[in-house]
């Protein structure tokens, strides 16, 4: 009887194994954080030392690169007593916390700035902001901060409050972001290296049209007017201020004429006498690399300057030697690849420092010796994104991260060792400890994969080539349960624009959850990285200039011609989705290859670029005026009269991005030719539809192809 209760029990538990393993991914679980790979919150170097903290349980735990031992450090309740102790308002979790040295650490809370000291248990409330403060920039050696409140910026500096501007006009903006967040802009004040100086934008907007978008939530609905510079109209003003927290005073620098040009990757000299714009005119065809006198504002000197006859781009900032301050690298694609140059600050190159037909897609930064320099390129295939050194004086290129994936690094301060975190499309998410020389020395953490007792579709990455005979990197998502005697219908995910790549060496392909849902109920589907996506190089980028969707539709149409050599594809049931430029790609494919799509969904499609901003537009467009015939080609609305098959377009209403204009043209086309398109609008959503309101929006993507492919 034993041994037959005993082999009951191993019948039992492997049909459970074998009911798990064909678990069905269901709508629902597809956006429930128990099916994504788990992850570690907060991993980072501690100070100039050589352990590394993360927070778990909401405590800080330590480890160290000698061993595998890892301490608990610091637990909220502990955090929370120092708080109440200084009559201070208790934590519900851990919060953001940046290490000041190997004991000590600041973290922003409540609109007050701490420190606090771990061996000794200590809290300081070392600065105290507005409660209205918006866009914070943390000086990290003063603990001085900036700040917005509406359209005017404020400094705070021991808890007191002093303006920087008070400009009453709303139109005139100080401290945010310029240049609608193009050329790597991300925010509108930089912290000279000591915290002495505080430059910042100012972006003068009252020349630029009003713009209306409507809100509902009011009785009658309101108006707000933002300022949306399109595509060949006039655009924004923008200079460059340094305040003075000593004086209160403000320079602005001599930028000088014409006033429409970019200024952008603002870098302060290490010495704080000198700040370096990359000065870009409005054609977006020349970069001037200019210094100014921080003191008086006075232009200095051009240090260099690049061309280019389609557009040019600089994203980053200089990055100054901690050995050398008199030099400096610059990333630049001037030879076709972003790659690291060595200048001085007289503008002369001293060296390449890499090179070929690759991308450097960041800077990590130096060791302490200065003669290794760390990056991430994508490479050894465009796919990936691995972690790299170069030798400053010999020029040998290292790969630290060795397995193949999609890698994001931290460089130790001494620059020995490196915190690695990376997934590929056979692991979920690890975390190693890795040495300057590549050597796997810890696995830190390793998550399950969350997915295992799933029935899921089998993906695969592979090319196919383009006209050009340039490899174009595709991914496949089968059907659960594929029988390759069936036909499916089939859903082609695009985006197909600049800064984008959608087919990655990364968990899941880079096609994210629900991809994986539609397939897992039974669609095929297909992803293509056209002409124009990135980690390609400039060339490859480059290609869409001046004429948008049309190489980009060829390169996706020979991705159809390859499903269609499939023989469980069913051409007769193709569908396409996509949003922004994935929806301007979506009604794309469909009006200028009717009959080749049974149903297509776009989101927030641009229809027509003229009506695009300015930033954007102009550098892949040019102007209407320049480019009549590249906008009339990409304009959709000339080709409503070849509307066929089931079209569902999706757009928020106070999208500030692609503006609800665009669809709502389209719609009036559709009327006039006498064309059925359907069409849904989330009230009060910008250019993508977030919170619980995301759901609704993929259950509806979902039902359309349910119901017309």
């Amino acid at each position: 009887m034993k041994y037959l209760k005993f082999l009951s029990i191993i019948f039992f538990l492997w049909i459970t194994n074998v009911q798990a393993q064909e678990k069905t991914l269901t709508f629902e679980e597809a956006f429930k954080r128990s099916v994504y790979p788990k992850y570690l919150d907060q991993l980072q170097w501690i100070g100039a030392s050589n352990d590394y903290s993360y927070v778990a349980l909401n405590s800080i735990v330590k480890g160290n690169t000698s061993n595998e031992n890892k301490d608990t450090i610091l637990n909220l309740t502990t955090l929370n007593n120092a708080l109440k102790a200084s009559s201070e308002k208790e934590l519900d979790a851990l919060p953001q916390v940046l290490w000041i040295d190997a004991s000590s650490f600041y973290f922003f809370e409540n609109n007050k700035i701490y420190t606090y000291n771990i061996g000794l248990k200590k809290l300081v409330t070392v600065n105290t902001l507005n409660e209205k403060a918006e866009n914070t920039d943390i000086n990290e050696s003063t603990y001085n901060t900036a700040y917005t409140i509406d359209n005017n910026l404020y400094v705070a500096v021991n808890g007191k409050e002093s303006a920087v501007t008070s400009d009453k006009d709303i139109n005139i903006v100080n401290g945010k972001s310029v240049h609608r967040d193009e050329f790597g802009i991300s925010k509108g004040t930089f912290w000279s290296p000591k915290g002495t100086f505080l430059a910042f934008y100012r972006m003068d907007q009252t020349m630029v049209t009003d713009y209306p978008l409507v809100h509902i939530t009011e009785r009658p609905a309101t108006e707000e007017l933002i300022k949306y510079p399109m595509s060949g109209m006039t655009s924004h003003q923008v200079t460059v201020g340094v305040y003075n927290p000593a004086n209160a005073k403000t320079v602005f620098l001599q930028t000088g004429e014409p006033v429409e040009q970019y200024l952008t990757n603002i870098t302060w000299s290490p010495d704080e006498k000198y700040i370096y714009i990359a000065v870009i005119n409005r054609e977006q065809t020349l970069m001037k690399l200019n210094q100014y006198d921080a003191s008086s504002g006075d232009f200095v000197k051009t240090l260099f300057e690049e061309k280019n006859d389609k557009y040019i781009e600089p994203v980053n900032p200089l990055y100054f030697l901690k050995t050398n301050p008199g030099q400096f690298i610059w990333q630049s694609r001037n030879n076709g690849y972003n790659h690291l140059f060595l200048y001085d600050t007289n503008g002369k190159l001293i060296k390449q420092l890499t090179q070929g037909n690759w991308e450097v897609s960041e800077l990590l930064g130096m060791d302490a010796a200065g003669t290794s320099l760390f990056f991430m390129a994508a490479a050894p295939t465009p796919i990936e994104n691995n972690l790299f050194s170069v030798n400053m004086k010999s020029g040998k290129i290292t790969q630290i991260s060795t397995v193949k994936g999609s890698h994001n690094a931290q460089i130790s301060k001494d620059g020995k060792f490196a915190l690695d975190n990376f997934s590929s499309t056979t692991v979920p998410n690890d975390y190693l400890l890795l040495s300057s020389a590549g050597k796997k020395l810890q696995t830190i953490f390793s998550s399950e994969n969350p997915l295992k007792n799933y029935k899921l579709g089998e993906m695969s990455i592979f090319t196919i080539k383009a006209n050009d005979s340039s490899d174009l990197y595709c991914r496949l998502i089968k059907p659960a349960n594929f029988d390759p005697k069936k036909k499916y219908p089939t859903i082609i995910y695009v985006y197909g624009g600049p800064h984008t790549q959608l087919v990655t060496e990364s968990w899941l392909g880079g096609s994210g959850m629900f991809l994986q849902y539609l397939a897992a109920k039974g669609y095929v589907v297909f992803t293509l990285d056209n002409h124009g996506s990135s980690g390609r190089g400039l060339a490859f980028e480059q290609a869409i200039h001046r004429n948008l969707g049309t190489i980009e539709m060829e390169d996706q149409l020979l991705g159809v011609d390859y499903l269609k050599k499939l023989s469980f594809v069913d051409t007769t049931r193709l569908g396409v989705h996509g949003w922004s430029y994935g929806g301007f790609m979506t009604i794309s494919m469909l009006l200028k290859n009717p009959g080749m799509f049974k149903a297509a969904v776009a989101g927030g499609p641009v229809i027509d670029w003229k009506y695009y901003e300015i930033m954007y537009g102009e550098r892949y467009m040019d102007t209407p005026e320049e480019n009549p015939l590249g906008y009339d080609n990409a304009n959709l609305l000339n080709f409503v009269k070849t509307l066929k098959g089931k079209l569902l377009i999706i757009h928020g209403t106070i999208d500030n991005t692609v503006v609800w204009q665009h669809s709502l043209l389209f719609l009036q086309k559709c009327i006039d030719l006498g064309k059925q398109v359907d069409y849904f609008v989330y009230p009060e959503h910008e250019h993508n539809v977030r919170g619980k309101d995301r759901l609704h929006l993929y259950k509806k993507i979902e039902t359309y192809f349910d119901d017309f492919l």
